[in-house]
């Protein structure tokens, strides 16, 4: 039995805890808040995830990353704490999953992971996609649709948060002190599809689109692929927080076209031939049983480290790759984040 903390009390984070427990290798033992009656309040939700076990609460961070009990730890704080609590957790002696994005910097994302490798721990960004059997559906798909020419990968969903920075307040979500904003909240995803189907593209060209707070509400990167020294492949990517897409994604072939409801769950997915015909690719599904996979890995990745090197090793290039494109996004929009070294 693995026994896990969390930090954040979020909603993502009880979508987590409800994939974990599909997976009876998975204890929740603790959770972190910076008050504890908030989080023994979030805790008294979950007691069947911690199999009739108590729920120990910390207000302290470093007093977590001490509890020996604790053999793993999931990040769903803002951005701008990821590095220094997986840094915290990882020196301790603790395997880290950490939501998205994992890393503002790559050389921070390569810093912790040789952290984590001197200490024989898994160190891993929670991403959905990479864990899910519809990628390979998706790619074999791509593979029938002929040449392709151009595709449009779009996540766009009206903040929660959008009303109250309608108000005048400033939620952590654009808040660029928080190290946020569309691209790294939304875009993120659109980047991991990218680089899955067609690789880190050869030219971007970046319109981003900011708030008042200074944070981007919404933007649009044109990835450009060249074959033969000429442009091959465009791919627009689009991704909002101020605004909610009704149409998702599609890849668009000379046999076929691909069309993806929703890019971060790979869910909702369906070829239609050049006569219109429509053949189902995937369908819908709860987000706890997409966390639950990707909690399944993680599981695996720990207590089978030799039997999964291979596709361990993968995810974190993917994660590397993505993160170091989105450091290129912000250079060229001029996208910048109100936070001390970032």
């Amino acid at each position: 039995m693995l026994k896990y903390a969390i930090i954040g009390t979020g909603w993502i984070t009880g979508t987590y805890i409800g994939g974990a427990m599909k997976d009876d290798r998975w204890e929740l033992a603790a959770v972190y808040s910076r008050s504890y009656d908030k989080g023994r309040s979030f805790a008294d939700q979950y007691l069947s995830a911690a199999h009739g076990n108590p729920i120990r609460i910390y207000t302290s961070l470093e007093d977590m990353s001490k509890d020996p009990q604790i053999d793993a730890v999931y990040i769903a704080s803002p951005n701008r704490f990821h590095v220094e609590q997986s840094r915290l957790m990882l020196e301790a002696g603790k395997h880290v999953i950490c939501e998205k994005p994992i890393a503002i910097r790559s050389e921070d994302l390569i810093e912790l992971t040789r952290l984590a490798d001197s200490k024989g721990l898994v160190y891993m960004e929670a991403i959905m996609m990479e864990h899910q059997p519809q990628i390979r559906v998706l790619k074999e798909a791509v593979d029938r649709i002929g040449e392709i020419y151009t595709a449009h990968i779009d996540f766009s969903q009206l903040s929660s948060k959008y009303q109250l920075y309608k108000d005048g307040k400033n939620p952590n979500i654009f808040n660029p002190a928080m190290c946020t904003g569309a691209l790294e909240d939304l875009g993120v995803y659109n980047f991991y599809a990218l680089i899955e189907l067609f690789g880190v593209p050869d030219r971007i060209d970046v319109v981003p689109l900011f708030l008042n707070t200074g944070a981007d509400g919404a933007g649009q990167v044109v990835c450009t692929y060249h074959k033969d020294d000429r442009p091959d492949l465009q791919v627009t990517v689009t991704y909002s927080k101020v605004g909610q897409s009704r149409l998702g994604s599609q890849i668009m072939g000379d046999k076929g076209t691909i069309t993806i409801e929703s890019i971060s769950q790979l869910t909702g997915m369906n070829l239609y031939d050049n006569k219109g015909a429509v053949t189902a690719l995937w369908g819908n599904e709860e987000k706890n049983t997409l966390m639950g996979r990707e909690a399944a890995d993680f599981a695996r990745y720990i207590l089978d480290p030799q039997g999964t090197k291979e596709e361990y090793d993968y995810i974190r290039q993917q994660s590397l790759k993505v993160c170091r494109l989105m450091e290129q996004i912000r250079e060229k929009g001029g996208i910048r984040f109100k936070a001390d070294g970032v």
